[in-house]
């Protein structure tokens, strides 16, 4: 039987991996203790997409903290997986200042004991990991940017060490400001090289930036686009932190990012980098996201404010060059350009609007 373990199974990645690989494995195991719950509170929990996902009938849901070693022992010696693809950890940039032996003890000794344990019990395994631009820290800041109306932009480029797509693998990690979560996933990152390279396993490292879609369960301090995305379709407030909110970032759906997953499966490498985001033509500024959103959702919002500070360590500009994977893979493409990731987060909020109106009206005629 082929059996994959996807930890971090009730997040965006994790939940759409359990999809997507559902119809291509016998058996999909998934690992969640809803962390995300503990952090963020009850509407960063993904409670409701464990739910959802357990309901598919070749799923099998552990609630296991990638920390407790025994317990993943027990798991990955039961199960034998043909691949894992790691997507649980402590996710928030802001947050990881205020619990930073938390932070790098789910994010490092989690990856950690799961890549150690693969090797052990079952070293042929594909192993995927969930990695993060943010391990390149601040260097992105010290790139020559012109300031436009609604965004920074890349300037001079004959100037710098990186074609205007947009920023790739070469770009330093060292002598920059991380961030403590940068910190620990840069950690983790190196440890997934060195156990494909030194251990000749078939280990992948993809280095995402904005990953989104409509089951992402966005907060202030994590997942920029389907939070501001929620605040708009409800007119809650928001909040833009620096930059004059012409900050930029490309995104890429989970679907396209599972996607790369499946190539690289088929095909793996020993210990691979690739930055794994929608490049330019998927990239947009603060203040251009709530143009489009406010445009696609028919809703004149004005409910935000521009805070002068920004975040430690936060890009100015971060565009995703993924010629790398695309030389690699070169039948991999992007399915999802932005005017159809934001149409489908709009219909969804939309959708979970009315029904939690619905709700609230049930409720006030009893």
């Amino acid at each position: 039987m082929k059996k994959i373990i996807i930890t971090g199974s009730g997040g965006l990645v994790g939940s759409e991996s359990v999809r997507y690989f559902h119809d291509l494995y016998d058996e999909v195991i998934g690992i969640d203790n809803d962390y995300r719950g503990f952090l963020f509170g009850e509407k960063g929990s993904v409670e409701n997409n464990i739910k959802d996902i357990k309901k598919l009938d070749k799923y099998h849901h552990y609630n296991i903290d990638i920390r407790d070693y025994e317990k993943i022992l027990y798991l990955v010696s039961q199960e034998k997986p043909d691949a894992i693809i790691h997507c649980a950890g402590q996710p928030s940039h802001e947050k990881s200042s205020e619990i930073p032996y938390e932070d790098f003890q789910v994010n490092t000794t989690g990856t950690l004991n799961l890549l150690e344990l693969t090797r052990l019990k079952c070293k042929d395994a594909v192993f995927i990991f969930t990695s993060t631009n943010k391990v390149y820290g601040d260097r992105p800041n010290n790139l020559i940017l012109k300031e436009k109306k609604l965004r920074f932009e890349f300037d001079d480029i004959e100037k710098e060490d990186y074609s205007f797509k947009g920023i790739t693998e070469k770009m330093s990690i060292d002598n920059t400001l991380h961030s403590v979560f940068g910190a620990s996933k840069v950690s983790a990152d190196i440890m997934c090289q060195e156990y494909g390279k030194y251990f000749n396993m078939n280990v992948g490292i993809f280095r995402g930036g904005c990953l989104t879609g409509k089951n992402h369960q966005g907060t202030q301090l994590h997942g920029f686009l389907s939070y501001l995305t929620k605040c708009i379709v409800n007119d809650n407030s928001y909040t833009i932190f620096g930059y004059k909110g012409k900050q930029v970032r490309d995104n890429i759906h989970s679907y396209d990012l599972l996607n790369m997953f499946w190539h690289f499966y088929q095909n793996p490498k020993k210990g691979e980098v690739y930055n794994a985001g929608g490049g330019r033509e998927n990239s947009l500024s603060v203040l251009e996201a709530i143009t489009m959103i406010s445009y696609i959702a028919n809703k004149k919002y004005e409910n935000y404010t521009i805070s002068e500070t920004n975040r430690t360590g936060d890009h100015i500009w971060y565009i995703t060059d993924y010629s790398k994977f695309k030389k690699d893979f070169p039948e991999w493409e992007i399915t999802y350009p932005i005017e159809k990731i934001l149409e489908e987060m709009v219909a969804y909020e939309i959708k979970e609007k009315e029904k939690n109106n619905g709700i609230l009206q049930s409720t006030s005629t009893r």
